[in-house]
């Protein structure tokens, strides 16, 4: 790999932070620094913590900032709950999304498992 976008964990990522963008769209003007900005937030935080990690040194840190992506994700699943909650999207829209971020959760838990095992080869 030459750069952090040829990680399958950031390319999934970075799908997922383009659709909540688009999703944000339709939602009320009144949540716009509400959920809005919560939602994008943790959607930019999975793709920004991958890129950093990657950038890292040290497998430890690049675990570290792999959790924490992973952890974004878990975030907007609660707030796609938010959402189908307050009525702005249906039950298919909030599945849909739900099983979007477990994917994205499946591939960075592989990419952590492999830092582990490149971390442990190593010493």
């Amino acid at each position: 790999m030459k750069s952090f976008k040829d990680l399958e964990a950031w390319k999934k990522g970075r799908v997922l932070r383009n659709d909540i963008s688009a999703l944000t769209k339709t939602f009320p003007v009144e949540e716009k620094f509400k959920l809005v900005d919560q939602i994008i937030r943790a959607s930019r935080s999975v793709t920004a913590n991958l890129a950093e990690g990657y950038g890292r040194f040290h497998y430890q840190e690049n675990i570290q900032f792999c959790r924490v992506s992973r952890g974004s994700l878990t975030e907007i699943q609660d707030h796609i709950t938010v959402a189908y909650d307050e009525g702005y999207i249906d039950e298919k829209l909030a599945k849909k999304y739900d099983e979007q971020v477990e994917e994205c959760i499946r591939i960075i838990n592989g990419y952590i498992n492999y830092l582990v095992k490149s971390k442990q080869e190593k010493q």
